[in-house]
């Protein structure tokens, strides 16, 4: 007899035909023999829809949120983790009720996650940052570099005040900032022959290329990367480091996983 599904976890998003969380945590529960939880995809048409979701789904009890509702979300919730409001994103919420009136409070698990598999990589030489794109997913990646101590420079298509432009990426400038971070979603499946206008040809064995993305696999971003020695990273470490800071903030249990 299948037990009663009283717990109920979810994301939010749109579109949300790539999220490969609701398999994770579905995979999870199965392998940690938790049969009263289900993790669902909530593609929402606009946040104003926020609202009548929770209304709909009682047994909620945490949320994932993704592109593009990481920052419209926030004046949705009753209170923000102080990390959370310093990045400037909400991917996480957890859920608590007392009575119908549940109380909401956002977390960002996208730094923790980035910073769990970046940071193994990182040697003596890597003291710069170069952070390719300037949205929402850069701003755990700027805040995660500034708590490792690195210096960075954003690096945007058109010019903006204190960022750099691709064409201002020059051989001093790859020489100082060593490790790189595509934050774009150039590369991503199905658009796989794009990558970020970068001078591939500086790169050096010293370079670190890193890319949110983990489908496909290898972006061309990091196959250009590869050919010139580069010690390279895709966001799979990323994306499930994350997830398990979710779900150890909406209940208190950590799991561990092994790569």
């Amino acid at each position: 007899m299948l037990k009663k599904i009283i717990k109920e976890y979810g994301i939010i998003g749109n579109p949300l035909i790539h999220s490969y969380s609701p398999q994770f945590f579905t995979e999870k529960f199965k392998e940690k023999k938790i049969t009263d939880s289900a993790y669902l995809r909530f593609e929402l048409p606009s946040i104003d829809d926020f609202r009548k979701l929770l209304q709909e789904h009682p047994q909620l009890r945490g949320l994932n949120v993704t592109i593009p509702y990481k920052q419209q979300v926030k004046p949705y919730l009753d209170e923000i983790d102080d990390k959370a409001k310093e990045i400037g994103a909400v991917n996480v919420i957890k859920i608590t009720r007392d009575g119908e009136n549940p109380w909401l409070k956002g977390y960002n698990s996208d730094w923790y996650g980035f910073e769990k598999s970046l940071k193994p990589m990182l040697k003596p030489w890597h003291t710069g940052a170069l952070v390719l794109g300037t949205g929402g997913a850069s701003k755990a990646v700027v805040f995660t570099l500034k708590t490792l101590g690195l210096d960075y420079r954003l690096v945007s298509r058109t010019k903006q005040e204190g960022m750099l432009t691709y064409g201002d990426l020059d051989e001093e400038t790859m020489d100082k900032y060593k490790v790189i971070i595509n934050t774009t979603p150039l590369g991503t499946f199905p658009n796989v022959k794009c990558c970020p206008e970068i001078p591939y040809h500086l790169l050096t064995k010293q370079h670190i290329a890193y890319d949110l993305t983990y489908n496909p696999i290898r972006t061309l971003f990091l196959q250009q990367a590869m050919t010139k020695g580069c010690d390279i990273k895709n966001g799979w470490e990323m994306f499930v480091y994350q997830a398990l800071r979710s779900y150890e903030i909406w209940e208190g249990v950590h799991w561990g996983h092994k790569f």
